[in-house]
């Protein structure tokens, strides 16, 4: 019988280094928790639940011998004469079978080993000491996945759930609900995949942290083009804006941080080369590459694409346009079910009304019709010196660079007395405009405008 429990306790530690291994988790961290496992279920069976453990510690430790590594509880406990109140006292006559110098009053240590805890008390020991091993080991999983939100990952198409999709990632399973598939696409068992992280959350119920992984969202087209344009990847091009409706239509609005650099062209490469790996990768969706631009105007006429338009004319205030075009360029500019101009007016917000150069001549033949059309998309009169009101114009802030003022322009936002309303949430939803390019703006009001209490 004793040689069996020695083997239970040495597989019993095996297995824990195993897991250990397995799960790469801390080792010193896991014997803590097997050793505030072990004093609790000690506690329980000696009725002392509500020990003060710095006053009378019990302690575990951990000894290698020739046999292999054992687990000890080691106990401080008080000599008696008489029958022990508690487990941490011990009558004179048991204690001398272990000191047989012992007197009544010493306080003496006294090894237990786990396996001679009661089976229920051993038991429920055991089942303490795995479940923390594995919430530390969802908590751990958490930390790492929860770094990696917004990544770009891949992993195999496991089984289906429902409509949910089960991807293994490796250590852990994803999951893409239908909302995040990109329709029309098929898996087969064991078939790699590449999604976007799009969030990492834990729940009470769930073994594991849950990962919710996107084929769908616009910020995994913006991660397959980083990875696959350099030119991106080092910061020569920037993604400004990305609309998109799966498996119909992208839009992806680029800008170049220098003069000679296209940035159109170095997104779609030699013969389409760099494009096309990105195409493939969503399963022959269109994808249409936007070059930005400061003036309205301009800016929807790219979005547009691939129609060409005969004029555009935009509203800055109303932050509406018309785009007219040629009778052939028509189901070109609207796109699939609207995709296209729906997009575009994504990309740029702005509410865009399509029309044929016949359906314009038409609507605005009279000349009183060309005079209202004329003052609704006129540009606003500039403000003459004798007319400045006080406000200072975008251009008077240094480091404000010539693209970031036309995206505040576009928004309507034209002075810095307006922009110094508005939050970094708010900006940070403009076209063009996220959370890092927001906290840059605002980091360069504060350091170049200096602010007055009103008495």
């Amino acid at each position: 019988m004793a040689v069996k429990k020695k083997e239970a306790e040495v597989n019993l530690l095996e297995a824990i280094q195993q897991f250990c291994a397995d799960k790469s988790l801390d080792r010193e961290a896991v014997m803590g928790v097997i050793r505030d496992s072990l004093v609790t279920a000690y506690k329980k069976k000696s009725g002392i639940e509500t020990l003060d453990e710095e006053a009378n510690p019990i302690k575990v430790e951990f000894a290698s011998g020739t046999d292999g590594e054992n687990v000890v509880i080691v106990v401080s406990r008080k000599v008696v004469e008489s029958s022990p109140a508690n487990g941490l006292e011990i009558s004179l006559e048991e204690a001398r079978t272990v000191y047989p110098d012992a007197n009544v009053d010493d306080v003496l240590d006294f090894k237990e080993k786990p396996m001679e805890l009661s089976r229920i008390i051993s038991s429920q020991a055991k089942q303490m000491v795995f479940q923390r091993l594995r919430d530390m080991e969802k908590e751990l999983l958490y930390q790492e996945y929860k770094a990696k939100e917004g990544e770009l990952t891949h992993g195999y198409f496991q089984r289906w759930k429902k409509d949910a999709m089960s991807i293994d990632l490796g250590k852990v399973e994803g999951i893409m609900p239908k909302r995040e598939q990109n329709p029309g696409e098929k898996y087969h068992s064991g078939d790699r995949l590449k999604a976007i992280i799009q969030k990492v959350e834990l729940r009470p119920r769930e073994p594991i942290p849950v990962i919710t992984l996107s084929r769908a969202s616009a910020d995994f087209v913006r991660k397959l083009f980083e990875m696959e344009i350099p030119e991106i990847y080092d910061g020569l091009v920037e993604i400004v804006n990305v609309a998109r409706q799966p498996s119909i239509r992208t839009k992806v609005v680029v800008y170049a941080t220098r003069g000679d650099i296209d940035p159109v062209g170095a997104c779609v490469g030699m013969k389409g080369v760099r494009i096309q790996s990105i195409v493939r990768e969503l399963g022959n969706e269109r994808i249409d590459i936007v070059q930005y631009s400061s003036d309205p105007t301009e800016f929807i006429a790219n979005a547009i694409s691939p129609a060409k338009p005969y004029d555009v004319k935009a509203d800055s205030i109303g932050r509406e346009a018309m785009v007219i075009v040629p009778e052939e360029q028509l189901s070109l500019a609207i796109g699939i079910n609207g995709s296209n101009v729906k997009l575009a007016s994504q990309l740029t917000g702005f509410r865009i009304d399509i029309k044929t150069i016949a359906q314009y001549n038409e609507e605005f033949s009279s000349p009183e019709a060309r005079e209202r059309l004329d003052k609704l998309f006129s540009p606003p009169a500039e403000i003459t010196e004798d007319e400045d009101d006080g406000v200072t114009a975008l251009e008077d802030l240094p480091g404000l660079s010539a693209r970031l003022i036309g995206l505040l322009r576009s928004a309507g936002i034209n002075n810095v007395e307006t922009l110094i309303e508005i939050s970094q949430d708010d900006l940070a939803k403009l076209p063009g405009i996220g959370q890092t390019t927001a906290a840059q703006i605002l980091r360069i009001l504060a350091e170049s405008v200096e602010w007055v209490e009103e008495s």
